[in-house]
């Protein structure tokens, strides 16, 4: 059973003489989640767009241009469409949130916040009002069911330069069973092929490549936009034995493992090994400091729906694009986990999510399973 299945849809539902299943679809204006509804147009599902109005204008996504954008497609496809305004609720439980990470030492990436409270939590309450049977996006990702215990399980796309897996380790059973992913078994290179085939307006649209409302990639401009005192919060940078090496101007202008804009001299390469936001220090070392054998992970999310009851071996990914580590997982009370990795691991930053993945050829291995995630504490 692949991506494109409608898996959350039984076999009654697509047979001759029934009405055709509701489903929605997030649309954000751009190529990925127009061809999503227009490849579930053509399978014969009734399709009602709809843009999560969240960022602002100055956002680089879900922007009123971009909501523009997805209506004209919507019109092209002849499907309902409507907007949504979530605008305080991004800024309250995502944007604020953002700021305040940051201000207590650590890394935040919103994004998995974004996607598993708006465009699924939320998203499926709205599906529910329009009497749909789900919700589908444009993530490259994939779903498959497992025939023995019926589990909805999580899977890479077949795209791995585009696996956006690693922001969907929140979604639970209930989730899965009713979302789609109609891109899983698509390249990037052919879902815009396919995009212009059909005349969709967004085709060539580019993609944002930051946070979208970080248009500009400055996360402490932002941050001191949020929280104007975080301005006044400057302090020491040290070394490991305590040593003030220079100043800073916040320790939201820092990020675990970074060496460049340290604005301290040394005779060798310096890297941010720690932030201590309450006694307002940047701890710097050497790269041999960097690397951590192991991380406790809180607030874990088991695919499954309930974590292992022994040890299990993984493969961790801490960040995006983080080629991803072997390493073995104990489970603990509190809804937490230790990772142990195989070999110490560089730049393990608190706030970034620790998504684990089953064993296997990380690089070349599209249908791998995705066991779970929670975040980096220390």
């Amino acid at each position: 059973m692949t991506g494109l299945e409608p898996t959350n849809l039984a076999a009654k539902d697509m047979a001759p003489g029934a009405s055709l299943p509701r489903v929605i679809v997030a649309m954000s204006g751009g190529v990925d989640s127009s061809l999503a509804a227009a490849l579930l147009v053509e399978r014969g599902l009734e399709v009602v767009g709809v843009t999560m109005h969240l960022a602002g204008d100055s956002s680089r996504c879900c922007s009123l241009e971009d909501a523009d954008d997805a209506r004209r497609v919507a019109e092209t496809l002849g499907i309902r469409f409507y907007v949504a305004n979530y605008t305080e609720m991004f800024q309250r439980e995502v944007i604020d949130v953002f700021a305040d990470e940051y201000l207590a030492g650590r890394t935040p990436i919103p994004c998995v916040a974004c996607n598993k409270k708006f465009k699924f939590d939320y998203l499926m309450e709205r599906a529910e009002i329009f009497g749909a049977r789900g919700v589908a996006t444009g993530h490259f990702a994939r779903i498959t069911q497992d025939p023995g215990s019926g589990r909805f399980e999580l899977r890479r796309p077949r795209d791995l330069q585009k696996d956006q897996t690693y922001f969907l380790f929140q979604l639970d059973q209930k989730q899965l069973s009713k979302t789609l992913f109609p891109l899983g078994e698509l390249t990037k290179k052919e879902v815009r092929e396919r995009a212009r085939r059909l005349g969709l307006r967004t085709a060539d649209k580019p993609e944002s490549q930051e946070i979208c409302f970080v248009p500009q990639g400055d996360y402490a401009e932002v941050v001191e936009a949020i929280r104007p005192e975080a301005a006044e919060r400057g302090g020491e940078i040290v070394n490991g034995q305590g040593a003030v090496m220079g100043r800073h101007g916040g320790v939201h202008r820092y990020t675990v493992g970074q060496r460049h804009g340290l604005g301290i001299s040394s005779g060798e390469r310096l890297y941010v090994i720690r932030l201590d936001a309450e006694a307002r220090q940047v701890v710097v070392g050497g790269e041999s400091e960097l690397a951590a054998e192991g991380a406790e992970i809180s607030e874990v999310n088991w695919i499954a729906g309930a974590p292992p009851n022994q040890p299990i071996r993984a493969r961790v990914q801490i960040r995006h694009r983080h080629a991803g580590a072997d390493a073995t997982l104990y489970p603990l009370p509190g809804n937490t986990v230790r990772v142990e990795f195989d070999e110490p691991v560089k730049a393990v930053s608190p706030g970034q999510a620790a998504v684990f993945y089953e064993c296997g050829p990380f690089d070349d291995d599209p249908g791998q399973r995705v066991l779970g995630g929670g975040w980096i504490r220390g």
